[in-house]
């Protein structure tokens, strides 16, 4: 048996362990469960109705940014691979290897080719780290307007500052050069053929040629549709945000305890400090890290940990069949 074979079993029984050693040892020390139960069911029909709306249009916002890169791709078309990717990506072990796998296969089978395929999810994961790397930038500013600053997100703002200088820029030189996309390409193909090596798999070839590709099919398709890209992303973000922060003002966590700026630095700073995939949907983390942030914002912990909770829920667990 070789390493690779046990590795996963492993990393699945260490997110499960972590999973529930956020849910039923660390989240029940910072608030009694009884109290933050009793929160969720004071809400009143109006505000479970909102928010079950907001749920709704944060899910559906997505979708555009999906058919912004997809030309022809209809709103049906999007939404099914979206939930049916989310689902698996979010309840199996390596769900988002499979989840890549499974929306390959169906766009295949509505006529889209590989190569379009993996322009559309290149350039959706681009700008939705531009836009995931900016938030802590933009929340710090307005944070500092008020004359408020906090020092995690202060580094966070800098991580972003950098990464999304330095992703900008290569994202840009890489569209400017068909050479330096060819070294792009064929650099990152030595380094995942060094990493497939170490778990007994084939280097992978042609990365290069493949780089010089997706440049020139990402300057067609960026030329006219970019705007629509950015604003789909953007808003795709605010919708997700919006969930957090209404359900922190039906949970009686007021504006006086946490602002809307104080919310969005710690919706930033949480995104950013879990987007590698260390569980599913970072299922746990996310809890805990929002929990954290918005407690040392000032939101009283049954409150906070109960909005966390309803946030999560209509974010991702509702989109598990």
């Amino acid at each position: 048996m070789n390493s690779y074979s046990w590795q996963r079993p492993v990393k699945v029984v260490l997110s499960l362990a972590l999973v529930a050693g956020v849910f039923f040892g660390i989240l029940p020390e910072i608030a009694d469960f009884s109290k933050v139960w009793a929160a969720i069911m004071d809400m009143s029909w109006l505000e479970v109705g909102t928010l079950l709306v907001a749920g709704a249009w944060n899910i559906a916002t997505y979708q555009f940014v999906v058919i912004a890169v997809l030309p022809g791709l209809s709103y049906w078309q999007a939404f099914v691979v979206g939930q049916s990717s989310t689902a698996i990506s979010t309840t199996l072990p390596a769900g988002s290897a499979l989840g890549v796998g499974v929306t390959y296969s169906m766009y295949s089978a509505w006529g889209r080719s590989g190569p379009e395929i993996a322009l559309a999810a290149v350039l959706t994961g681009v700008w939705n780290n531009f836009v995931k790397l900016g938030l802590p930038i933009v929340a710090l500013a307005v944070l500092a307007a008020q004359g408020k600053t906090d020092r995690g997100l202060i580094g966070a703002a800098v991580i972003g500052v950098l990464a999304l200088i330095a992703a900008v820029a290569l994202f840009a030189l890489m569209l400017r050069s068909s050479a330096f996309a060819m070294r792009i390409g064929s650099g990152l193909g030595g380094v995942v053929s060094r990493l497939r090596a170490v778990v007994h798999k084939p280097p992978v070839s042609h990365w290069g040629d493949a780089a010089v590709g997706f440049r020139a099919g990402a300057i067609d398709l960026l030329r006219h549709r970019w705007l629509r890209l950015t604003v789909a992303t953007v808003v795709s973000h605010l919708s997700l945000f919006f969930v957090l922060l209404l359900a922190l003002r039906h949970m009686d966590v007021t504006s006086q305890q946490v602002g809307w700026a104080e919310a969005l630095g710690a919706f930033a700073l949480i995104r950013l400090v879990t987007a590698l995939p260390v569980t599913p949907g970072g299922l746990g983390l996310v809890e805990l890290g929002l929990t954290a942030a918005l407690v040392l914002a000032g939101g009283r912990e049954p409150g906070v940990v109960a909005a966390v909770l309803v946030y999560r829920f209509l974010t991702l667990l509702v989109q598990v069949p």
